[in-house]
């Protein structure tokens, strides 16, 4: 059974994510969505309120579940017995950060490999940052 985590610390949750956590439910058994606890980021909602928003947003996907991790993105795969890491990619800035990230997950944990979702269309240029900008403004 290939299981799959789908990490972020979705604050908040888009369409977007759900997009990519719905298209990646159908490529693997099992995707867990890992909601980062302590992200270097000014967050507007809590770790358990991202978890419960996210957790509403995939009920109906019964391969999929959320939880909340810490520490290193490829420590919690290793944990949750990932073999893949999945993330979205927007645009090319999005695909730069990933491949340096993915450089140093796969020395860390070299069998965990990374699979990259193209966002779809519809969910170019929808972010949780500018969600939150023009919400707080």
């Amino acid at each position: 059974m290939t299981i799959a985590v789908y990490p972020g610390s979705f604050d908040p949750v888009t369409y977007g994510h759900v997009d990519i956590v719905t298209r990646v439910a159908h490529l693997f058994e099992e995707v867990i969505v890992g909601v980062y606890d302590t992200p270097p980021k000014n967050l507007l909602f809590t770790t358990q309120e991202r978890v419960e928003m996210f957790r509403r947003s995939v009920a109906h996907l019964k391969n999929v579940r959320v939880t909340q991790y810490t520490g290193l993105t490829v420590d919690f795969a290793q944990s949750m017995k990932a073999k893949v890491v999945v993330r979205g990619l927007r645009m090319i800035s999005d695909f730069e950060r990933e491949f340096e990230m993915a450089l140093m997950n796969k020395k860390l944990a070299p069998g965990i490999e990374l699979v990259c979702m193209m966002s779809s269309l519809e969910y170019q240029f929808v972010s949780s940052s500018l969600l939150k900008e023009v919400f707080i403004l």
